[in-house]
């Protein structure tokens, strides 16, 4: 189900669900420039194509970002880039595992603290390591004067309500993706700001730091 359009500055945001893992999409869109950026691809091309068309009555697509390489975030990848021929990036550390996966070329490895410019949408990429080797989260910020500006974290498979991603019992994957939460989102960004995970509901940062303890002692 789509939802309405929700504006974050300058940007309307809006999202879908698709597959059988229920991925959740995410498109960015700068209504003056028509500029547009999705967040994984997961499924469902005809779907995501639909999605571009509420953004823009054009469809038009500049770039599509994919948070990690698992095939429920990229299983449409090849269709959407083959219908509007938009740039991909990704994580630096998932890029060879994508393309062998869609055959599709990545035209940017992305690392921690790279910056991305579309038109007004403007992202920040935090490496959050452990669910993948490559998995990235985006950072939205909303302008300065915004009353009250708030950050919103588009974060893939790596921050979840209740806690971080799977890392496949590995205690080491674990830690490393922990750290990452911990240091790059929870010490960083203030308890306003709206993590939009790769499935499931939105929430804060507020919401879940009461928790990180048990989610250190449980490890998952």
């Amino acid at each position: 189900m789509d939802h309405s359009p929700e504006t974050i500055g300058q940007v309307q945001l809006r999202s879908t669900v698709v597959g059988p893992m229920a991925t959740n999409a995410y498109l960015l869109t700068d209504p003056l420039t028509r500029h547009q950026v999705l967040v994984d691809p997961g499924d469902d091309p005809d779907q995501l194509i639909g999605l571009l068309r509420q953004g823009l009555a054009r469809g038009g697509l500049d770039l599509v970002v994919v948070t990690h390489r698992h095939a429920d975030h990229i299983g449409a990848l090849a269709a959407v880039v083959a219908r509007t021929s938009a740039a991909v990036a990704a994580g630096d550390d998932d890029v060879d595992a994508i393309t062998a996966e869609t055959g599709v070329p990545i035209r940017r490895a992305l690392h921690h603290g790279d910056r991305l410019e579309v038109g007004a949408i403007r992202l920040e990429v935090l490496a959050l390591r452990g669910h993948t080797p490559g998995s990235i989260a985006l950072v939205l910020e909303e302008p300065m004067d915004a009353e009250p500006s708030r950050a919103h974290l588009f974060t893939g498979d790596a921050l979840f309500p209740g806690g971080v991603g799977s890392t496949g019992g590995d205690p080491s994957r674990f830690a490393q993706l922990y750290s990452d939460v911990v240091v790059r989102v929870f010490d960083r960004f203030d308890d306003r700001t709206t993590v939009r995970p790769g499935h499931g509901i939105a929430t804060t940062l507020g919401e879940e730091r009461p928790h990180l303890r048990a989610w250190r002692e449980r490890r998952w």
